[in-house]
Order: C-alpha cells, then structure tokens, then sequence
C-alpha cells in the first residue's frame, strides 16, 4: 500500500509536469505564429496594390518587407538612434555674405589687387561690371566667392584698400535645413531602390505603367531634394562679398558733380561753345566739296547761257547793217 501510495503520487506530479510543458509549448506557438502573421500582413499590406500574384504570400512578401523596413527605420527611426555626429565633423552650416563700398586712387588697379586677393584665398570672382562715366571716372563692381576660413581675412584686406564708405555683414545658420536635406535624400533614395524592386517583379502590363509614373515621380523629387543639397554646399562652403570701388570726387548717378559752383557753369558753357563751334567747322568741312561743285556748275551755266545769247543776236543785227530792203 505505500508504494502504490508513493507511486501514485509520482504518476501524478509527472502529469502536472507534462501539462505545463505542453500548455508553455502551445503558448510560445501560438505567440510565434501571432507576431509572424502581424508581421507578414503588414508587410503585403504595404506591397499589395503592386506586387505580383504569384509572390504576394511567397518570398517576394519578405523582400518587399526587407525595403520597406529599410525606409521605415530611414523615416522613423527616433532621434536618440541615428548615429551621433562623428568627432571633427562641422557642427554648424552657416551662409555667409558681406558687401563693401571702398573709395580708390585707381579703379582699374583696386580690381587687379582684388581678384589676386580672393584668387590667392583660393576662391575666385564670379562677377565683374566696370562702368565709365566720362573721361576721367569709371567704377566696378565686383562679386568675390572666397572660402569660409578665410572670410574674415579677406574682408580685412579688401576693407583696407582704400577710404572704406560702408560695410555690412551677415551670417545665417542653415544646419537644420541641411540636415532635413540630407536625411530626405536618404528617405527618397530607398523610396525609388523601392519601386525598381517591384518594377523587375511586376507581370502585368497595368502594373508597370503605374510603377513606371511613381518611379518619375519619386526620382524628380530626389533630383530636386540633390539640387537642394548641392546649393546648400556651394553655399555654406563659400562665402559671398560684394565690392563696390569708385574713385574720389566720382559724379553721382546723375553724372553731375555734388557741388557745382559759378566757375564750374561757366567751364560748362564755354566748353559747350568750343563743341558748337567745331561741329559747325565739321560740318562746313563736310558740305565743302558739295559747295564748290555747285559754284563751278553754276559759272559753267552762265557761261554757257551768255554764249547762247550772243548767238541770236548776231543773226537779227545783220540785215540792217547791209542796207537790204526788207520784203
């Protein structure tokens, strides 16, 4: 009787053991099959309208999951995962710019020394206009692209070429736009690595015309988000400085001088009356030749008109003189 007593109560903490396997075993089963058919759902929910017929439960439902987890983690991974800035890398993207006004003895040899100054801080002149107002005055106006590193240095030596008039500086931090930029780029190149995938994997003729327009779609977006970033860098990589030289006592826009006395009318008029007169001395010089064409052929004319005159008078006279009767 004890050992059945003791047999029995064996047997029966060996059935509880096994159905708590069992029902952990049935628990882990079904928790698997659960997330497994989340997660394959999802997954030809996002490439259903496109995929083919024969992959949308098969293997092409774990590639498309494959691109698309990869867009996910692009578009909504959480700020505290991405990567952190590596250590050296530029923190801050910042636009440059400055415009000069300076006074020179010589504009032409100002522009000279300024375009070996930005040439020499390894940037370049990406405008020059040169204006002659007269004979005396002329002005130039420059636009000089100069790396950011060297900004400062080359507003110092360009500020000190001359008589400074007026200067002005700005900066304007642009890292969050750069930023945006950049992680949209990445986000729209897996959004069109995407499409292609489904475009090799489409069969039917609907299919890949429609995929065919996203495609344009998606690789316009990206070329404009590429020209985007390619601005921003040519930007923020160098910096922008206008410069305006004229020379002293420079007529204003309206071409007078600021302070025009009595003495300056009055060489104003008396060069005018020199201009007159040697347009008038011009003229006479050019009309010259037509003039004395014409007094030759109007001698010649009377010359001609008096000899004919003669001629018929010679003839009436003549009868009279001879004493013949008239009929």
């Amino acid at each position: 009787m004890e050992w059945n007593s003791r047999t029995d109560r064996s047997f029966a903490r060996g059935r509880a053991a096994l159905a708590a396997g069992v029902l952990g075993l049935l628990l882990a089963v079904g928790g698997c099959g659960a997330s497994g058919d989340s997660s394959g759902s999802n997954e030809k929910a996002a490439d259903s309208k496109y995929a083919p017929s024969g992959e949308r439960a098969g293997a092409g439902a774990d590639a498309d999951g494959a691109a698309s987890a990869a867009e996910d983690r692009a578009e909504g991974e959480p700020a505290g995962s991405k990567a952190a800035p590596k250590p050296g890398a530029a923190a801050t993207h910042v636009i440059r710019t400055a415009t000069l006004s300076v006074e020179v003895k010589s504009v032409p040899k100002a522009v000279a020394a300024a375009r070996a100054v930005a040439e020499g801080a390894g940037g370049l002149v990406a405008t020059e206009n040169t204006e002659r107002l007269d004979d005396t005055y002329e002005t130039s106006h420059l636009v000089l692209r100069v790396p950011q590193d060297r900004f400062q240095e080359v507003l110092r030596e360009l500020a000190g070429s001359g008589k400074l008039l007026s200067r002005t500086s700005n900066a304007k931090d642009v890292t969050d736009q750069v930023v945006d930029v950049d992680s949209r780029i990445a986000t729209q190149r897996a959004s069109v690595a995407r499409v292609r995938e489904l475009m090799d994997r489409a069969e039917k003729i609907s299919d890949v015309v429609a995929l065919e327009g996203e495609l344009s779609s998606r690789q316009s977006d990206l070329e404009s988000l590429l020209a985007q970033q390619s601005s921003l860098k040519d930007r923020t990589s160098l910096a922008t400085i206008t410069l305006d030289l004229t020379p002293p006592d420079a007529p204003d826009d309206d071409g007078r001088e600021e302070d025009a006395g009595f003495l300056d009318a009055l060489g104003g008029g008396w060069g005018a009356f020199v201009t007159m007169l040697r347009w008038v001395a011009v003229a006479f010089g050019a009309a010259l030749p037509f003039l004395l064409t014409g007094a030759l052929a109007l001698l010649v004319w009377r010359a001609l008109r008096r000899r004919g005159a003669a001629r018929t008078a010679a003839p009436a006279g003549t009868p009279e003189q001879e004493g013949t009767p008239a009929p």
